[in-house]
């Protein structure tokens, strides 16, 4: 064959061919894309369980620990000894951290003179050469010069020594009843309006302290609008006077509500606050309505839930409304989630 009619021919076939292939990759582009159309998106999701659980309310603030204060009962647990009156001290009879008892002699003032008198009155007294009124002027003479401990209690500060001058405006001793502690708190007012006498309380240490408030203030502090609180603590309890704790009061209790775990509760794009059910290998947006929040559960109420439901935890956020899900739970995360509603 002529080489000038070969060349023309072989054109037209590389062209036919290339045409062919480049129809079969549309078709197969084609066929791609509605496959991908086919292919449903999964989610790998963790879960968790509605359980009925027993959920407070709290008030929450910051307080410090001191002596009690005195009540109808007692007196404050906590005195300052100043001198009765001026003159030298002779005696200190204790040491901070000794334990005294109510009438203990702390400290002696220049009261020789005095003590003598008073004696001597008491033995004119039994043989009936001086009055009763005599001998209770030297006893109160002498009682001037004696400062006692007003409460049992422990020494807690010593501020004189022998051969030192005072008067009446010097504070010789503390004396303090570590047993009789209490701690008092400034709540913001506007968080106050539901606290009275009687509301659990709980100081927040190590070992928590449980007791229960014995005093709302009917005022508000303008200084820094705030209202005092005051709860006496349990003999033991482990605290010390002016140890500043956190602490939180009980100001509701609802019992046996639903409550699901605090990361399955999310906010659509709607501000409404939803939960995403599961039923089979799909989980659906369901609207709830929130309450109290306490040990990683929060209460909810929904017609359509029911303890024992499962919903979506990890991986909540976000979710579209219908989704088809993979549930990649933790060996034991439903375990702790049931543990918690008892708490």
């Amino acid at each position: 064959m002529n080489r000038k009619k070969i060349i023309p021919i072989l054109a037209a076939v590389c062209g036919g061919m290339i045409l062919a292939g480049a129809i079969r990759v549309l078709a197969d582009a084609d066929d791609s894309s509605a496959t991908d159309e086919k292919v449903v998106t999964e989610v790998a999701v963790q879960t968790g369980k509605i359980t009925t659980a027993t959920l407070h309310g709290y008030v929450q603030g910051y307080g410090m620990i001191a002596p009690a204060p005195a009540t109808a009962d007692l007196p404050a647990a906590e005195a300052q000894l100043a001198a009765p009156s001026a003159g030298v001290v002779t005696k200190v009879n204790v040491v901070e951290g000794q334990q005294v008892a109510k009438g203990d002699v702390i400290v002696e003032l220049n009261s020789q003179a005095a003590a003598a008198e008073f004696e001597r009155q008491k033995k004119l007294y039994a043989q009936q050469n001086t009055s009763l009124k005599n001998l209770q002027d030297a006893e109160a003479q002498l009682a001037m010069l004696r400062v006692t401990a007003p409460l049992s209690g422990t020494v807690v500060r010593v501020n004189v020594k022998p051969g030192q001058a005072v008067d009446l405006t010097t504070v010789v001793a503390e004396v303090m009843d570590l047993n009789r502690l209490a701690v008092s708190a400034e709540i913001p007012s506007a968080e106050a309006g539901d606290l009275k006498a009687g509301n659990p309380l709980e100081v927040l240490t190590k070992l928590p302290v449980t007791t229960e408030i014995l005093f709302v203030s009917p005022s508000v502090n303008k200084d820094n609008d705030t209202v005092l609180i005051r709860a006496l603590l349990p003999k033991d309890s482990g605290l010390r006077p002016g140890q500043f704790v956190s602490l939180r009061i009980v100001t509701l209790v609802h019992t046996n509500c639903l409550a699901a775990p605090v990361q399955s509760v999310v906010t659509d794009e709607n501000s409404k606050s939803v939960i995403a059910l599961v039923k089979g290998d799909e989980a659906t947006q369901t609207p709830v309505q929130t309450g109290l929040r306490e040990n990683g559960l929060i209460e909810i109420a929904a017609p359509e839930i029911k303890e024992g439901d499962v919903v979506v935890t990890v991986g909540a956020y976000g979710l579209p409304d219908k989704t088809k899900i993979s549930v990649q739970n933790s060996p034991g995360d439903e375990t702790a989630t049931n543990s918690a509603a008892t708490k």
